[in-house]
């Protein structure tokens, strides 16, 4: 039985041990423990008082040894390198008194190869004055640590994939969504989008039902939060009432089984800035009937959405002035003209001056001119009114729903508001020639523009005669 054990056997004396044991108790030692770590050269004097006796036919096959013999004259290869503190606390245990111990180690086969054991040691029955016959069982582990190791470095690997990923990451848990969506059906509800519209509360309990398992560094970093449990705790400053349509789209896709979805969406950082984002959302393979395991990233397209807010302003404005330009102006006109309002009130304006001021100071204080102009014209007109540069030192006002009385009110503002400017700018005064006509419904809008600009021509040669300059030398 005991040479076709299926596990490693060892028959070993340790009476030696047992008699060294007893001349260090002589000694005085009393903490083995201590003594032996302070003393490492102990130990192998320890090793020198074990006696192989006999070992079964599977200990020779573990360890790669031709026989006994063979084996016992190779021991200090079998036992070696990070060996030390477990064979420190197997002599402890029967320092203590124990009658075996039972340990994890690391042994080595003769052609070099690592085994991760488990031993399992006993006196025997008879032999506890002595010691003089200990059976040790020896179970080869090797494959289930080395599975250890490898899943703990899948894990680590993940782990560190997770935390180290340059986009926001959150795990969360949507299973009482799930059942939430799973009691309407149940309900006989086929048209879910309408049941939201009917049932918006709906869309804000789905939401308060999320559960939020993880999130990784990057996403403390994007919203600004300190650390987890910060953000988690300010949820409700990270997703606002906007947040809620986008969700109710999520609903949507889920109800229809989409379980992977992208969409762009704006949530805020801790101190209220917004942060406009690519929100992708997946639930995890495995848990597509619970969905209790979701991955939502999340990358920062703020940069982006101003570049592309930029352009479209640049496409609908002129960059100097940020007043809209000829583009936006003809475009206007053209719906103006389908949709009215009527009245519509068209003021022509050009800057005086703009000439010498170009010779004289540089074109920097031109330009500096034209951004006045901008100033006063955008201040003059509300947000339903278009005011435009529609040419280098020509602007233009379109006034909807405006009649005579209304585009003199705006004009006279405009001076009002030149006049405020002027005594706020030092150097060249701003200054407009203006002409203004309306257009009633059933006229042409481009016969209206020809007539304000003509008037505009007249109050600037008026404007000329009136200094006593010579426009065409000036311009």
């Amino acid at each position: 039985m005991f040479d076709l054990a299926p596990v490693s056997l060892w028959l070993e004396d340790y009476s030696e041990l047992k008699r060294l044991f007893a001349r260090w108790r002589a000694d005085g030692i009393t903490n083995l423990r201590a003594w032996l770590r302070e003393h490492p050269e102990r130990v192998a004097e320890c090793s020198r008082c074990l006696r192989v006796l006999k070992v079964n036919r599977r200990t020779l096959e573990l360890y790669r040894a031709h026989s006994l013999e063979h084996l016992v004259a190779n021991l200090d290869r079998v036992f070696r390198d990070d060996m030390f503190d477990r064979h420190v606390e197997e002599l402890v245990a029967l320092w203590e008194g124990r009658a075996g111990f039972r340990s994890e180690t690391v042994n080595y086969t003769l052609d070099g190869r690592r085994l991760d054991l488990l031993i399992n040691a006993t006196i025997l029955p008879g032999h506890e004055e002595d010691w003089s016959r200990l059976l040790l069982s020896i179970e080869d582990i090797t494959a289930r640590r080395q599975a250890e190791r490898e899943a703990m470095h899948a894990e680590q690997y993940a782990r560190g994939l997770f935390e180290h990923s340059p986009v926001s990451l959150w795990v969360e848990d949507f299973s009482a969504v799930r059942e939430l969506l799973e009691e309407v059906r149940q309900q006989g509800i086929m048209d879910f989008r309408t049941f939201i519209d009917v049932h918006p509360e709906f869309v804000l309990r789905c939401m308060q039902e999320i559960r939020v398992i993880d999130v990784n560094q990057q996403t403390l970093t994007l919203f600004g939060a300190p650390d987890k449990h910060t953000l988690l705790r300010r949820l409700d400053d990270v997703l606002r009432e906007e947040m809620q349509a986008h969700f109710a789209e999520q609903l949507v896709e889920l109800w229809n089984h989409k379980l992977f979805q992208q969409r762009e969406t704006v949530n805020y950082r801790l101190d209220g800035q917004p942060v406009h984002v690519l929100l992708q959302f997946s639930v995890l393979p495995g848990h597509e009937a619970t969905w209790d395991l979701v991955l939502i990233s999340l990358t920062d397209i703020t940069a982006r959405k101003q570049a592309e807010a930029y352009l479209e302003f640049l496409g609908k404005h002129d960059a100097l002035t940020k007043l809209r330009n000829r583009s936006y102006y003809t475009d206007e006109l053209t719906r103006l003209q389908r949709k009215g309002p009527f009245p519509v009130a068209v003021v022509v304006l050009d800057l005086n001056g703009l000439k010498p001021v170009n010779d004289q100071l540089g074109h920097a204080a031109g330009d500096a001119l034209l951004r006045r102009a901008g100033e006063v014209l955008n201040k003059a007109v509300d947000r339903h009114a278009c005011a435009a540069r529609i040419g280098g030192d020509e602007f233009a006002l379109l006034l909807p729903g405006t009649d005579e009385a209304g585009g003199q009110a705006v004009i006279e503002d405009v001076l009002r508001l030149v006049e405020i400017n002027n005594q706020f700018y030092p150097g060249a005064p701003l200054s407009f020639s203006i002409g203004m006509a309306v257009c009633r419904s059933g006229d042409l809008l481009e016969a209206t523009v020809i007539e304000a600009d003509s008037r505009m021509y007249d109050a600037k040669r008026a404007y000329y005669t009136t200094a006593r300059r010579d426009r065409r030398k000036q311009r």
